[in-house]
């Protein structure tokens, strides 16, 4: 899906602004999220024409998107970049970052601890993501979420089973609960129980036997044995379901398999499955990603980066991260957090040269071997 989020907002300039920076912006990059030059020219941007003149003056460079070669050679030496930079996915442009000098931080791994909070953007656009996927499931199924009492008859509420209760599981959730909708939740994390029912909505139980969590509070990745037994207890409630918003991942892992081929055979003809974790593999088996697939009537969406179809308010809430991360740590009063600060050292991928995210060191050295 093309993107159309962009990282910075006319309504957190006046931030920079104010802490003695001047903010460029490259003309048209705002205007998919409905941010125009002239709001940017208004809150005191400077706008300038293209990309490659942008990078030639900038010193610190926001972006959503991770940086391609081509993009990656554009920047000058010692610069700053921040973004979602997908850097073990993008390990080579990493190295290209490294070689130049150029400093670079990635917002998705920002530790989850209360005082990053405000600059957690994975946080931010998995409560887009979550919400947007009942919207888009409820636009794609062909019957109503709410229970209805008419003159004609008595509607039922559609049935929506919500796999992984993470930030976007809980934003589905309480999205479709709002329509009406009779909502089921299932999450391996038994800690998560009274989160699911605090919404209105039941929990499915299973049994455990395993640690299913880091101390991080991702998932963690499972046996091929428990995979069966979550399959297992996933399957006999399918029949019954209309709707499955599928968002169970483990963080730098692919997403498990929560509904087999089979399993999909056994869903009502008009189900619809909203996959969040399509770009992670799916979560179901049928998942292509950037496709919608149809399975006996059964339409399985891979929806991949829903926040792009949100951009204004996606990208309000990640400007506001970027530049919370970017004012922790290079703040006006110079009092820059050291170099052994959690959240420094968690969200550094390249400086001074080098890579010092070990993933992504891994990485490259498993591409060289094979």
């Amino acid at each position: 899906m093309g993107e159309t989020r962009v990282a910075l907002t006319p309504n957190v300039v006046p931030l920079l602004l104010n802490d003695g920076h001047e903010v460029l912006v490259e003309a048209g990059a705002g205007v998919r999220a409905h941010c125009v030059d002239a709001r940017y020219a208004e809150a005191g941007v400077r706008i300038v024409g293209d990309a490659a003149a942008l990078y030639a003056q900038a010193d610190a460079i926001f972006r959503v998107q991770p940086p391609d070669s081509r993009v990656a050679e554009m920047m000058r030496e010692g610069t700053i970049c921040m973004g979602l930079l997908a850097p073990i996915a993008h390990a080579d442009v990493m190295e290209i970052l490294a070689q130049r000098q150029i400093t670079s931080y990635a917002l998705e791994l920002i530790p989850r601890i209360s005082r990053a909070q405000g600059m957690d953007a994975l946080t931010s656009m998995a409560t887009v993501a979550g919400y947007k996927a009942v919207v888009l499931a409820a636009d794609r199924l062909g019957k109503m979420f709410p229970l209805m009492m008419t003159a004609a008859g008595t509607v039922a509420p559609a049935k929506v089973l919500v796999l992984g209760v993470g930030v976007a599981g809980l934003q589905a959730i309480a999205t479709a609960k709002r329509l009406g909708a009779r909502v089921t939740a299932f999450d391996p994390r038994a800690a998560v129980r009274e989160q699911v029912q605090s919404l209105g909505a039941s929990f499915l139980e299973m049994e455990l036997g395993e640690d299913v969590e880091m101390s991080s509070g991702y998932a963690r990745e499972q046996s091929d044995v428990f995979l069966r037994r979550e399959q297992a207890t996933i399957g006999e409630h399918l029949p019954e379901v209309d709707v499955v918003i599928c968002a169970a991942q483990v963080f730098g892992k692919r997403a498990p398999v929560l509904i087999t081929a089979e399993m999909v055979g056994q869903m009502r003809p008009g189900a619809v499955v909203v996959d969040l974790a399509a770009e992670q593999g799916g979560n179901c088996e049928l998942t292509r990603s950037g496709y919608e697939t149809d399975h006996g009537g059964v339409t399985i969406i891979a929806a991949d980066n829903l926040p792009s179809l949100v951009p204004t308010d996606a990208s309000q809430l990640y400007a506001r991260n970027v530049v919370n991360l970017f004012r922790y740590l290079y703040p006006r009063d110079g009092n820059a957090p050291g170099s052994t600060d959690e959240i420094v050292q968690a969200a550094w991928v390249t400086r001074d040269g080098e890579i010092v995210n070990a993933a992504v060191r891994a990485a490259l050295q498993q591409g060289a071997t094979a």
